[in-house]
This record gives structure tokens, C-alpha cells and sequence, in this order.
């Protein structure tokens, strides 16, 4: 019985992870995680609620910032820490750089600080595809330059590699780095657009819409990320690794609109706008090396997964 500490386990990413490891019967859960503000907490206390009383899944709440919750946590024995949580969100990072700080690297380094005490030595960080910034060689590799982040948010999740290459380095910790590419899928965020444009169509609302629709994105399927990180939990050729867990193929957004209006029967209305400040232009995955290192495919084509989120959407009487 494998023992799985989990931070940002009811969000989005972290509850379809948990949901997955309990279907097997193989891993006690201890699932962390503050319940904050940044959108309902209601709807990630629903997102937990189907294994809350599950044998194997133990709930703990409170705050990575928090060294003596922490503390209280690591006193169970655990084997590997999958560590989601995070301040989300490159626009909201350029008006609160301090707190994108705190919670991403703070937090970060004070589960590190556990894992090199508690001597746990596999620690699975869910970075981000805004590390490359603007970068227009795509698609990106995993040995591209990363030092020219155009957000905060980027800068925080850079600084969380760097800092846990040199865990590895001085006590041994295994640090895999998964940079994680435009996720979607049911129980999505509702802050993301997927989640929004669906909301406002479905209303008849207009649709904040950036650009003139040719950014793109590799959008990529929750559990399809979910498989990519099972697979990093049980890594063990070396001590540090970064890997791309993308979709290897972008979509323009107003393709996605479109996409959108075909699975939902209904027609858009667009408030056009322009493209925030911190958003990039483009990603893309070269996912090479998860292919072959980690046996990572993902399976799920953009139209199977709009239809999965629909199902979700609507079976969750709309979640705000």
C-alpha cells in the first residue's frame, strides 16, 4: 500500500488524480488542501465528495505557507508527494506578485524541506507550459531556454524547477518536473476558458472573447494528465527530470469556439477585446520524451473531451 500525499487534491487536476488512484485499491490518499477563494470552494469540496468517506482517502486542511500544518501532515508516513497545489492564473499573478510567491514558492520549498526531513524520495511538481514564455520555437522541448517568463505566475513555477533540482542535488530527492499544457476536461476550473465559454453560450451571454482567434493552445485532457503523472509517481532511472505533458497539437481559439457551439447546439455572442498583457501567443508540446520515458499517449481527441466536459457541466447543475 502505497501512501500518496497529494496537495491541491479537491481542485481540478488533483481530485480526477485521486479519484483514479482509490478506483485501484493500491494507495492510502492523504489529500492537502486550503479550500481558498480564488473561485468557490463549494466546488471543490464537491469535487472530493464522491470518495470523502473512502477507507483509504484522509482529508487534511490547511495551508502549504503553513510550516506547523505541515508538519502535523508529514507526521504520517508517506512514500511520495504529488504536489498540485498553487496559485493559478498568469492575469491575476501580474496584480498580486507577492502572494503567487508565497503560496508557489514558499509553499514549494516548505515541502521540500518536508520531503529532505521525512525522507521521501519522489516528489512529482505540476509546473506549467507559461515557462517558455513567447518562445516561437515550437513546439517546445523540454531543453528550451526558460529564463525569459512573461508573467509572474511563469516566473514562480521556473523558480519552483530550479529550486527542486537543487533538492536533488544536495539530499537525493527524485524531482520530476511536469509541465503541464492548457488542461481540460470535467471538473475544469471555472475561471478557465473552456469552463467560461461554455457558461456563456449556455446562458446566452456574450463571450469574452481575446485577439482576433488565432492564439492557440495544446489543449490536453485530464486524464490524460492523469496518466502522465501515475507515471512520473513511479519514475526511477534518475533524480531529476523535467517532461511536457501535452497534447502535441494546438488549436486556434476561434476553432475551439467553434467546437464549443457544435457540441453545445448554440451560437456564440463575442465582446471582443484585446489580448491581455502575460498571455503567450502559442503552445505546443514536443512530448518525446515523456513518450518514451514515462509510456505517456494521450488518448483523448479535443472533440471527445468537450462532449466528456458537457456531460460534466450539465450533471453539475452549471457550477458558477
Amino acid at each position: 500500500m502505497q501512501k500518496i500525499a497529494v496537495t491541491g487534491g479537491a481542485g481540478f487536476i488533483g481530485s480526477n488524480l485521486i479519484r483514479e488512484l482509490l478506483s485501484d485499491g493500491n494507495y492510502q490518499i492523504h489529500c492537502i488542501d486550503n479550500f481558498d477563494n480564488f473561485y468557490n470552494p463549494a466546488i471543490k469540496r464537491n469535487n472530493i465528495r464522491l470518495f470523502s468517506n473512502h477507507p483509504l482517502f484522509i482529508l487534511h486542511e490547511g495551508d502549504i505557507r503553513d510550516k506547523d500544518f505541515l508538519s502535523k501532515v508529514f507526521e504520517n508516513p508517506i512514500d511520495t508527494i504529488v504536489h498540485l497545489a498553487a496559485r493559478a492564473g498568469v492575469r491575476p499573478s501580474i496584480s498580486n506578485p507577492e502572494l503567487y510567491a508565497e503560496v508557489n514558492i514558499t509553499g514549494t520549498i516548505n515541502l521540500l524541506e518536508q520531503a529532505k526531513n521525512k525522507e521521501i524520495k519522489q516528489f512529482v511538481f505540476a509546473s506549467s507550459s507559461s515557462v517558455y514564455g513567447n518562445n516561437p520555437n515550437t513546439p517546445w522541448s523540454e531543453t528550451e531556454n526558460i529564463s525569459q517568463p512573461i508573467s509572474p505566475y511563469a516566473a514562480t513555477k521556473a523558480a519552483c524547477e530550479m529550486m527542486g533540482y537543487a533538492y536533488s542535488q544536495l539530499y537525493g530527492i527524485r524531482f520530476l518536473a511536469l509541465r503541464l499544457f492548457t488542461v481540460f476536461g470535467p471538473g475544469q476550473r471555472p475561471d478557465l476558458a473552456i469552463h467560461k465559454f461554455f457558461k456563456s453560450i449556455d446562458k446566452g451571454e456574450e463571450v469574452p472573447f481575446f485577439g482576433d482567434g488565432s492564439t492557440s493552445r495544446d489543449y490536453t485532457y485530464v486524464l490524460d494528465i492523469v496518466s502522465g503523472i501515475r507515471a512520473a509517481m513511479h519514475f526511477t532511472h534518475s533524480n531529476f527530470e523535467v517532461f511536457n505533458l501535452g497534447n502535441n497539437a494546438s488549436i486556434q481559439l476561434m476553432d475551439l469556439l467553434n467546437m464549443i457551439e457544435e457540441v453545445l447546439g448554440k451560437k456564440a455572442l463575442l465582446k471582443r477585446s484585446g489580448i491581455p498583457q502575460g498571455d503567450l501567443m502559442h503552445t505546443c508540446a514536443n512530448i518525446d520524451k515523456a513518450k518514451k520515458l514515462l509510456n505517456y499517449h494521450p488518448q483523448t481527441d479535443m472533440k471527445k473531451g468537450l462532449q466528456a466536459f458537457r456531460e460534466w457541466y450539465f450533471s453539475n447543475q452549471k457550477p458558477a
